[in-house]
């Protein structure tokens, strides 16, 4: 029955870009607030909401959402690779409510995951398969997507699994907010890039994967020195999302369509998926009180960088 929440951007460039002293500060500060609320809640599992970066899920089978009953990072960007902790049997049990409750999702035995679904874990635990967790990816760069309506229907469906048992379960959600890395884009890309984004991207060589890796890392520090075509962020749009999450009504965001998100807050905007779909989870047990909320639009990181905590009120 008990559940709380967590929403972390996440950025591949936390190790390798480093902005002003005083923002770094702020970031690592934020990270510490996540890790004492959640050493006070001590969950019994997690359930985390993570997007991917053509790394685990390509348009050759795109499903809008899957739950993992089995996982292993990829262990890109120095992140830590091998198994998570999933428990199979819960994860099973989830899908299967999920379905029930009318929200078509797809199911993998052997997922793949990469920064977007680990670092949270990284983060709070220092290593990924500290705790049991259910991996649930959400697509949130590929289009079509699904519209928002479904991914809170999703977000409900795994809250109401939730909230009808004993075990203490922290929803993650991991992703966003506003920004446009530089991710080849299936209506723009070229043959070579078509290919990866089709399946050919899977289990880079490690030197593929190295030359990928820096051409976002370039790209980081161009767009931070103002030499960048990138796409600016949008501090406005973040904070009016995190203002109507907070809020207790997400009803506002069933409005707000693909084509308008990605004009607004860029291509990979699309990430707060995951956010929305983790305060429909915690939703589902009632009203609830944001406890902590971090926000400061960053450059080297490519992202709009928010982070939250939140638990049902009188919890």
């Amino acid at each position: 029955m008990p559940v709380a929440l967590a929403t972390m951007s996440h950025s591949p460039l936390l190790e390798y870009v480093d902005p002003a002293p005083d923002v770094k500060a702020a970031v690592n500060a934020s990270f510490d607030a996540v890790r004492a609320f959640v050493k006070d809640f001590d969950p019994d599992l997690v359930i985390s909401f993570g997007p991917d970066h053509y790394n685990g899920f390509f348009y050759e089978l795109m499903p809008p959402y899957c739950i993992g009953y089995e996982a292993i990072s990829i262990g890109d960007y120095g992140s830590q690779a091998g198994p998570l902790n999933v428990p199979t049997a819960i994860a099973k049990d989830l899908a299967e409510y999920v379905l029930s409750a009318g929200v078509d999702t797809a199911v993998s035995l052997r997922m793949e995951v990469d920064h977007g679904a680990v670092q949270p874990m990284e983060l709070i635990y220092g290593d990924i398969a500290a705790k049991p967790v259910i991996p649930i990816f959400i697509n949130s760069v590929a289009p079509p997507f699904v519209p928002i309506s479904r991914i809170r229907a999703l977000g409900k469906a795994v809250g109401e699994f939730f909230a009808n048992r004993d075990e203490r379960a922290l929803f993650i959600s991991s992703g966003g907010l506003s920004h446009d890395p530089p991710v080849p884009r299936i209506a723009t890309a070229t043959p070579e890039q078509r290919e990866a984004l089709l399946g050919g991207g899977r289990h880079l060589t490690d030197e593929a994967r190295d030359a990928r890796q820096q051409r976002v890392i370039d790209a980081a520090i161009a767009f931070a020195a103002g030499e960048s075509e990138i796409m600016d962020l949008a501090p406005e749009w973040d904070q009016e999302l995190m203002s109507i999450l907070a809020s207790g009504d997400l009803s506002p965001l069933d409005g707000w369509t693909p084509e308008w998100m990605t004009e607004i807050a860029g291509n990979s905007s699309h990430e707060v998926r995951t956010w929305i779909a983790g305060y429909e989870a915690l939703a589902a047990s009632g009203p609830y009180a944001v406890e902590y909320s971090f926000y400061k639009p960053i450059k080297e990181y490519i992202a709009g960088f928010g982070v939250t905590t939140a638990r049902p009120v009188g919890v």
